[in-house]
């Protein structure tokens, strides 16, 4: 037995103990793979490559890659969802504070861990890459306006949330922003009740 293959079973045994370790793993590498190579780049071989098992442990986690895909997903949604939630927990005002969160969780000034950031592109990338996964995301945008809508149902705070959209994609797509905290700047600004 060659020292990659002995290394290998050895991983693959201690792993057999951590199963929640290793399907953090899989949901990282997948992330990872998704926002470096696209999203048709992510298949079991690949996902069981970056991780250092097999194709059958990663079937072991997911029966199928859409299976695969939509954990990822719900794991990045899970993690910007918790951003807002804590932002708006932390802000002491009510009028805009879900705007002012989703602000803050959408436009990175650096300021953010890198995984942080890759959880967001990871939802972005995938909700725009395929249709289900946009209905999943429009379905929470508009139970969270629903939830909001005494506080954020005005026209101002949603060409706010739609300018921070933008933001984040010019961000995404490499387009260069002179000013990109003045701009976050003024639009927490806009989200105060006598802009309305």
């Amino acid at each position: 037995m060659d020292v990659e293959t002995k290394m290998k079973s050895e991983n693959a045994y201690k792993r057999k103990k951590q199963p929640e370790f290793v399907r953090r793993s899989l949901l990282d590498q997948a992330a990872r793979i998704t926002l470096e190579q696209g999203l048709s780049k992510v298949t079991f071989q690949s996902v069981a490559d970056a991780v250092g098992v097999t194709k059958g442990g990663v079937m072991h986690h997911f029966a199928t890659k859409n299976a695969l895909v939509l954990e990822v997903f719900h794991d990045a949604m899970a993690k910007f969802e918790s951003e807002v939630h804590h932002a708006m927990a932390k802000d002491p005002v009510s009028y805009g504070s879900f705007t002012r969160a989703y602000i803050d969780a959408t436009i990175s000034l650096g300021e953010k861990g890198q995984a942080e950031f890759d959880s967001q592109a990871t939802l972005y990338v995938l909700m725009l890459g395929d249709r289900e996964l946009r209905e999943l995301w429009a379905k929470w945008a508009n139970e969270q306006l629903q939830k909001h809508e005494a506080t954020d149902n005005t026209e101002t705070l949603c060409m706010v949330r739609l300018v921070a959209d933008g933001i984040w994609l010019s961000d995404f797509s490499g387009i260069n922003i002179s000013d990109k905290k003045s701009l976050r700047e003024r639009l927490v600004k806009m989200t105060q009740r006598e802009n309305e």
